[in-house]
């Protein structure tokens, strides 16, 4: 099982899930869920490397390694944290 991390709380994550239910559980906004708004744009404290790769959140929104989507993250491994 994986672990996401915002704001002091957490929960677990199965391995390969879409990051976003879990985050929405933590507090994050979400607005369009499809990558195209940017309301969920999050910073990745720790744990970039257990995360999928990056899509069109690269190209459509600037986003890199450390400054992702949750809408369109899922946590592949491992722990990993996140501030908004």
């Amino acid at each position: 099982m994986a672990r996401l991390v915002f704001d002091g709380k957490e929960v677990e994550v199965k391995d390969g899930d879409r990051m976003k239910e879990y985050a929405r559980e933590l507090g994050v906004p979400f607005g369009c869920e499809h990558g195209v708004c940017g309301t969920c744009k999050i910073d990745i404290l720790s744990g970039a490397e257990n995360l999928n790769a990056l899509n069109q959140e690269e190209d459509d929104m600037g986003r890199d390694r450390t400054h992702r989507l949750a809408c369109q993250c899922k946590i592949l491994c491992g722990n990993v944290e996140i501030s908004f």
